[in-house]
């Protein structure tokens, strides 16, 4: 059953990735808080649909809800020079959600495109237990 569950995951994952279709108009690599220890990155790309938008805003949200200012959240469109060089940077291929601590990279890309629409709470709670331990 568990592992129905990571391919049910992995299918909407990779589905939404290329489903998306509307296109994104804000500014890229921009910050909701200053660059501290523990910082996050959402890469997305250019065309983007409801489920990616959703992803971006509840983890800005969560983070400002729980950190405020502690915990620097930055979004990077892939299709930039200035996103594909931060990818680079931090080894990223694909749309991810990164929690980044020093050389410490947790990936909870899935979760959050699993709960960013339908349950936000699960998704801060997500957040908030890889976050906690590093604060």
């Amino acid at each position: 059953m568990r592992i129905l569950n990571l391919l049910a995951a992995l299918v909407l994952f990779f589905g939404l990735n290329s489903a998306c279709t509307s296109k994104a108009g804000e500014k890229q690599g921009t910050t909701v808080a200053e660059k501290g220890d523990v910082e996050v990155y959402y890469f997305h790309n250019e065309r983007r649909c409801a489920t990616c938008k959703a992803v971006e805003a509840q983890s800005k949200k969560a983070l400002e809800e729980l950190y405020g200012d502690k915990v620097a959240f930055f979004v990077f469109n892939l299709e930039s020079a200035n996103g594909q060089q931060k990818a680079e940077e931090l080894e990223v291929s694909g749309q991810t959600l990164h929690i980044v601590n020093g050389q410490k990279k947790i990936n909870i890309t899935n979760q959050g495109f699993m709960n960013a629409r339908n349950n936000p709470e699960k998704l801060k709670q997500v957040i908030q237990e890889n976050i906690d331990p590093l604060v």
